[in-house]
């Protein structure tokens, strides 16, 4: 999670957001549904963060597939215990590259693989690698069950599961129903965010967008529409000037990292910054290495350079800039979120930078800095 392209969605990249009129996969008397985890443009530069559709009714013990879409945005379908009259388990961290090492307490699910939900934890995760992956949970007891990605905040939704009764049988939807309002919701998504993506390319000098998004709210829950690109892409500054990256996303955090990262690289954690500016911005001065000093290109090379290792000397991380969460009623005031970066300049060259958590979507930049 490399380049910025600007791109209508056509009609096959429509299909890659899921096959519609697929049928039920009936076994024992139970019904498996079909949803999806996830949208994207063709180019990867947009984003939904989302389950498709947000809301499901089904039977108790259906089942319900979903099949993962992005082929590097990493999500989980996530269900944590609802005890009866009970406090609800506290959220776990989120899985790298977002957090530490993913751990639950009780049952762990893994991708591909079928579990049975009855009040335990059951959770999926998914990575690059193992794209398209799928994971299968049945559901046994009737009861409103609240999904959650645990990578992305803002990313819920509801699976209502009725009693096996004639009553609650009008209730329910088809596959056909499921499959379409679950396309109409990712294109919606999708849409919107290829609408902020080319409004945010006319960024005043010195000046970068470090991605912008969207919230978005159904009747089961929230879903968001990511833009993972920096805007403008590639910016042109004299020596000794600066440029400042903000990031516009209501929710999802991004990072500008230069140079190669280190073997267990943290992203959130900030490398090679300076003391923060009075408003809280953070801010740095880029350097190159001892020599040559006059060219920084060999310094921060594309990712991609095989030649390229760790260097802690020309080493740079902003850590996350993200938005502040709500506050809540009844919980301590929140401070405000760190979302800009101010870098200095002072070395002509060439400055590849990256996006620590969506590089491999493409989120990569360049500073040209002219003599």
């Amino acid at each position: 999670m490399k380049h910025l392209t600007i791109t209508c969605l056509s009609i096959a990249g429509w299909l890659l957001l899921g096959e519609i009129m697929m049928a039920p996969e009936v076994a024992k008397g139970a019904t498996t549904y079909q949803a999806k985890v996830g949208a994207e443009t063709p180019s990867e530069s947009v984003e939904a963060d989302a389950f498709f559709p947000n809301e499901l009714w089904i039977l108790e013990g259906d089942s319900i597939k979903w099949t993962f879409v992005p082929k590097n945005e990493i999500h989980t379908v996530t269900l944590l215990t609802q005890p009866p009259g009970g406090a609800e388990q506290v959220r776990p961290l989120a899985p790298p590259p977002a957090g530490p090492p993913f751990v639950v307490q009780g049952v762990s699910c893994t991708v591909a693989a079928a579990a049975s939900y009855n009040g335990s934890v059951c959770a999926s995760t998914q990575s690059g690698e193992v794209a398209p992956a799928t994971f299968t949970v049945t559901f046994p007891t009737a009861g409103n069950y609240k999904l959650v990605c645990l990578v992305h905040t803002d990313m819920n939704g509801t699976v209502h599961v009725l009693s096996n009764n004639n009553t609650n049988q009008a209730l329910l939807h088809t596959q056909q129903f499921y499959d379409q309002q679950g396309q109409q919701e990712a294109n919606e998504i999708l849409l919107s965010g290829e609408a902020l993506q080319f409004g945010s390319l006319f960024s005043p000098s010195n000046a970068v967008t470090a991605g912008i998004g969207t919230i978005v709210a159904t009747g089961g829950g929230l879903q968001y529409g990511a833009v993972v690109r920096f805007l403008n892409q590639t910016i042109f500054i004299h020596q000794g000037q600066s440029v400042t990256w903000t990031n516009l996303d209501p929710t999802e955090p991004h990072t500008v990292t230069f140079g190669t990262e280190p073997a267990n690289f943290i992203p959130p954690v900030p490398a090679g910054l300076s003391a923060p500016a009075a408003d809280g911005t953070r801010t740095a001065t880029i350097a190159c290495s001892p020599a040559p000093a006059k060219q920084c290109d060999s310094d921060f090379g594309p990712e991609s350079n095989p030649a390229q290792t760790y260097n802690a000397a020309v080493f740079l991380n902003s850590g996350f800039l993200q938005a502040q969460a709500p506050d809540r009623t009844g919980d301590p005031q929140l401070p405000p979120g760190t979302t800009r970066i101010t870098i200095t300049f002072n070395k002509p060259g060439n400055y590849y930078y990256h996006c620590a958590l969506h590089d491999v979507d493409g989120m990569v930049g360049e500073v040209v800095v002219l003599p």
